[in-house]
């Protein structure tokens, strides 16, 4: 990842509590494990003494996790999301957008072809709506069916040029690698992380969260 110095500083020196978007699908909301990568990750947030905030309009979680809202969406593809994206972005305002989708985009095989460039316009419209917003994208785990995951490892590595260039272009977006965090032992279904898978997941933001370099 390139220039994260302006998120660590972001995190550590804002008066007010950053508002962090937890922006997805299933996997965002916790399949399997309710609240999942986010518990661990407001544990590691907390502990580095980061003043923050998650936002939006979903709430689940355990009672070791405080801050249970999320914008984490169950079967919902890219599209789905982009049609509310505006809604959530006016009422929420985050400072940060932690967004990870494309999932069900290849597991349903909606214009599989063409899911990297709806990505695409989803993300140009978050920095229409919001350009002052830090956007935090992540390749999507494994699917355990093999034709399905030579999709997946095509589409993450679109997602990664596609970053890769937006950040040439000086837009604040960073690369979050989770493929390769996660193992099919992590995935119980061959879809959604257990425990374990969002634990690695949790560190993986993290890292990317707390980057200074």
């Amino acid at each position: 990842m390139k220039n994260n110095s302006e998120t660590s500083a972001h995190l550590n020196l804002d008066k007010h509590a950053i508002k962090i978007m937890p922006l997805g699908d299933s996997i965002t909301d916790g399949y399997f494990v309710p609240g999942g990568y986010r518990i661990e990750l407001w544990d590691h947030l907390t502990n580095r003494n980061y003043h923050f905030n998650f936002v939006g309009s979903q709430s689940n979680g355990p009672n070791s996790l405080p801050d249970k809202e999320h914008e984490g969406h169950s079967g919902w593809r890219i599209d789905q999301i982009h049609q509310m994206n505006r809604i959530w972005l006016a009422q929420f305002e985050p400072d940060i957008i932690l967004l990870m989708i494309g999932t069900n985009d290849i597991a349903q095989g909606y214009g599989v072809q063409k899911a990297s460039e709806r990505l695409s316009q989803l993300v140009d419209d978050i920095f229409q709506k919001l350009p002052q917003v830090q956007l935090f994208v992540a390749s999507i785990p494994p699917i355990g069916e093999p034709s399905l995951n030579r999709q997946v490892i095509e589409y993450n590595q679109a997602i990664a040029y596609q970053v890769e260039q937006q950040q040439a272009q000086g837009t604040r977006i960073f690369f979050v690698d989770l493929y390769s965090t996660i193992s099919l032992e992590d995935l119980p279904d061959g879809v959604h992380p257990n425990q374990e898978g969002f634990r690695k997941m949790a560190l993986a933001w993290d890292e990317a969260l707390s980057m200074d370099n």
